[in-house]
């Protein structure tokens, strides 16, 4: 299996900070798309998701990305992205057009 980590904290009641590291792709999107449905699930009001420990995302994550955008969309949950401009999942986040849909900021 691929390495990848899914580290989450509730920083205040409700605002949820999540950190993916290492590599999401085909053998564990779905693991970890569902690690992050289950942090959701905690009566979440915003969530910030940094991804700035991946070095690698195939379209398996972007698809869990995307997936999640929306989930939290419609239990209105605020979502906002963690990307730094030298990440190297930077492009290929940027190039699907998730950042029109969720706020992206470097740091």
């Amino acid at each position: 299996m691929t390495d990848v980590s899914v580290d989450a904290h509730e920083a205040e009641p409700g605002h949820w900070e999540i950190a993916v590291g290492g590599e999401v792709d085909l053998e564990n999107a779905a693991a970890v798309e569902q690690r992050l449905q289950d942090v959701i699930t905690n009566r979440a009001r915003s969530v910030v998701l940094d991804l700035g420990g991946l070095t690698y995302l195939d379209s398996a994550g972007l698809r869990s990305l995307f997936t999640l955008a929306n989930r939290l969309e419609l239990l209105q949950v605020g979502l906002e992205i963690v990307l730094p401009a030298d990440s190297p999942v930077r492009k290929a986040v940027l190039l699907v057009g998730l950042g029109e849909i969720v706020p992206i900021r470097e740091r």
